[in-house]
């Protein structure tokens, strides 16, 4: 009975995890959704917070060198013949067992302050690629909304298709009513066939962009292989209000994180040349040791010989660099090129910064105003469509002369939708670029 029971609530417990995945597998996803859901399961992300962590490791590393280091020695001798007694230092010439113990130890007081300078510069690399991590999770912000938005455009492509074919069926059935009661020709009968062959080629290729799309989206999100996934239609029409270009430009170049990383890419590179210079200076270190040991040219036991043999030390050393073959100076130029350097990075990033927020904003004006322009024609398309229908239902129309119009009126749906999530994307990115959170 006891096993019954233990069998029947692990069986239980599976049921309730598989309904529980079930469940979750099969929720609608919001973009927020998947966002959040990304910036906490995508590869690209973790890769960004273990390097980040690795920098963070070095920064205690480096402040760690301000601190004295400390080791043990020991070592064990059998010397025969002349020899010097490792202990007594003195000359013998007979059978030499002996001990040494020891401890070291050395911490350096002044080194051209080059170890102040190290740990400010890996406290500056934290920074860095604190920014890194923050621009990692953007560019899948960006992928996400990017491949969602498109994941939508797909799914209303499917509807267009869907009504398409339906329309076409309808009328290759009253085609073929025609054709057999002799109103009219082959050609007209084929002509519908053909349509509607079209237009299931168009829904499978439809369907097929997609699943295509929906793969690209559960990739990024880092979704299990085969698990059932479904988007939430937006409440966004990609007529929001495009902002002024100087000033999502400015507010851009203070919030966003390859900016900022940028320039502290510069004060890296100037605390690199800081390090460089203290080559030229003195170094001075303070050094310590204990040390004791056993020798066997002596009467006393062990225990008694480590007492008297017992020795401290402490003292001074003080290394003046006066020619190291030009590699101090060396390192100071290149420190200066590389200061160089990355402030011409800083104004490439600020140069490329201003193209994309530039391109997105006539991309968002551009969309908008096509979008007004493809709703009147979308319209008109439907009506011309509608009107041409029932000509076609009367006998007064051609199928040739409907499927041009049913060609015109499809065509006008999908540059409505393609203006429209054209804009919805390129108004979410100046969104984006000022700061706030893409939501649609």
């Amino acid at each position: 009975m006891k096993k019954t029971i233990i069998i029947f609530l692990v069986l239980l417990g599976q049921f309730v995890q598989s309904q529980q995945t079930s469940s979750d597998t099969k929720k609608i996803w919001s973009l927020e959704d998947c966002i959040s859901y990304a910036l906490e399961h995508n590869i690209t992300v973790k890769q960004a917070v273990l390097e980040k962590n690795s920098t963070l490791q070095d920064y205690k590393a480096a402040k760690s060198s301000r601190l004295p280091n400390l080791t043990g020695s020991a070592s064990q001798n059998f010397t025969n013949g002349n020899s010097i007694d490792p202990i007594t230092s003195d000359f013998v010439s007979q059978k030499i067992n002996a001990t040494s113990l020891g401890l070291n130890t050395q911490v350096t007081l002044f080194q051209g302050n080059q170890i102040n300078n190290e740990i400010k510069q890996n406290k500056l690399l934290v920074d860095q690629y604190s920014f890194y991590e923050e621009q990692a999770k953007n560019n899948i912000v960006l992928s996400i909304t990017d491949s969602y938005i498109q994941l939508l455009y797909s799914k209303e492509n499917i509807a267009i298709a869907e009504n398409n074919l339906v329309a076409s069926q309808k009328e290759e059935d009253q085609a073929k009513a025609r054709f057999e009661a002799g109103s009219i020709a082959l050609k007209d009968y084929t002509d519908a066939q053909s349509n509607t062959a079209t237009n299931t080629y168009n829904l499978i290729t439809a369907k097929n962009d997609y699943a295509q799309q929906l793969l690209t989206l559960k990739q990024l999100l880092e979704l299990p292989n085969g698990a059932s996934f479904q988007i939430a239609d937006p409440a966004g029409t990609g007529e929001d209000l495009i902002p002024d270009l100087n000033q999502v430009y400015g507010q851009a170049l203070e919030k966003l994180p390859e900016i900022n990383a940028s320039k502290i890419n510069i004060s890296v590179s100037e605390k690199e040349l800081d390090i460089a210079k203290g080559g030229y200076l003195p170094t001075l270190s303070l050094t310590g040791s204990l040390g004791s040991g056993y020798t066997s040219t002596q009467d006393f036991n062990f225990s008694d010989q480590l007492d008297l043999n017992f020795n401290q030390r402490v003292g001074l050393s003080l290394n003046v660099p006066i020619f190291n073959r030009n590699k101090t100076k060396t390192e100071v130029e290149n420190a200066k090129i590389n200061i160089d350097i990355a402030q011409l990075q800083l104004a490439q990033e600020e140069k490329d910064l201003y193209q994309k927020i530039e391109t997105a904003w006539h991309n968002a004006t551009a969309a908008q105003s096509q979008m007004v322009a493809a709703d009147v024609a979308q319209n008109a398309a439907s009506e011309s469509y509608r009107l041409a229908q029932k000509q076609y239902e009367l006998g007064a129309l051609s199928t040739t002369d409907l499927v041009v119009s049913q060609n015109t009126y499809t065509n006008a749906q999908q540059n409505y939708i393609q203006a429209k999530y054209l804009s919805l994307l390129y108004t979410q990115l100046l969104q984006f670029y000022q700061g706030n959170d893409i939501k649609l």
